[in-house]
């Protein structure tokens, strides 16, 4: 199996790449007896179906990047050096993580060597990396800027982070570092004028991607949003619903919009 794919726009390209790095499923025979099978089973820190929730994007001129392994093979949005993103008490997954959100242990007995991370970081992660940043490099290229907008999903109540439930919308951008203030600001008023519950780079301000790829001063900008399964998924948060994900559909087709007008 390819370790992502890539949707090219049906229309006219526009200066946006989307990137689903945790919406991945597929788990390679190898690892997948190393891990508790319940886990392999259930995979619950999958962002489910943010892959559909977007496929939308094509018809709009934006490019879709979606990751195809499961992001507990290893996570494509985290530091090569698993560096925590976050120093605050909350349950923080590695590289190539050994524990859920909640802090359950996903392997049977040994957790992987050194020797086999940096061949699932070979194998898997750099690829990703690498077709992103060539996307971006085409994109500026082409247009003179590029947008990466990184997108996510997150159970409504997740204890191991926090014992609140999460907004409904979390857009994030490093505290205003991996944008420009233009775009920051289109994004947020855009999602604003919804009634979703939404806050700006708190609980989430941005993983590894963001972070690493975002950089305004070289006019290539990446945006973060975190969203609540309750969006587009039923309540018990495993199966997309039609209903809800249209609703949710249309706030992010008119914020890509005004992101198009924007960038135009």
């Amino acid at each position: 199996m390819e370790v992502f794919q890539v949707t090219t726009p049906t229309q006219n390209k526009v200066p946006i790449i989307i990137s689903s790095p945790h919406s991945g499923t597929f788990f390679p025979e190898e690892v997948k007896q190393q891990l508790v099978p319940e886990y392999v089973e259930n995979p619950d820190d999958t962002d489910w179906c943010i892959d559909r929730l977007y496929d939308f994007a094509p018809t709009m001129g934006i490019t879709l990047i979606t990751a195809n392994y499961n992001r507990w093979v290893i996570d494509l949005n985290r530091d090569p050096n698993s560096q925590p993103l976050y120093n605050d008490g909350r349950v923080i997954t590695g590289l190539v993580p050994t524990t859920n959100f909640n802090g359950e242990m996903l392997y049977r007995d040994e957790t992987p060597s050194e020797a086999e991370i940096q061949r699932r970081l070979k194998n898997y992660y750099l690829p990703y990396h690498k077709k992103l940043e060539q996307l971006l490099h085409e994109t500026r290229a082409q247009f003179g800027t590029a947008l990466l907008f990184d997108a996510h999903s997150i159970r409504k109540v997740v204890p191991g982070i926090q014992k609140e439930a999460f907004p409904d919308l979390i857009l994030g951008d490093n505290d205003q570092t991996s944008a420009s203030e233009a775009i920051i600001e289109t994004a947020f008023s855009a999602l604003k004028r919804s009634d979703y519950h939404l806050t700006h780079n708190h609980p989430f301000k941005g993983g590894h991607i963001t972070r690493s790829f975002g950089n305004p001063k070289n006019n290539i900008h990446a945006l973060q949003l975190e969203m609540a399964k309750t969006n587009y998924m039923d309540d018990s948060e495993t199966e997309y619903h039609e209903e809800s994900a249209t609703k949710i559909r249309q706030v992010l087709q008119l914020m890509f919009q005004d992101l198009i007008s924007l960038l135009a």
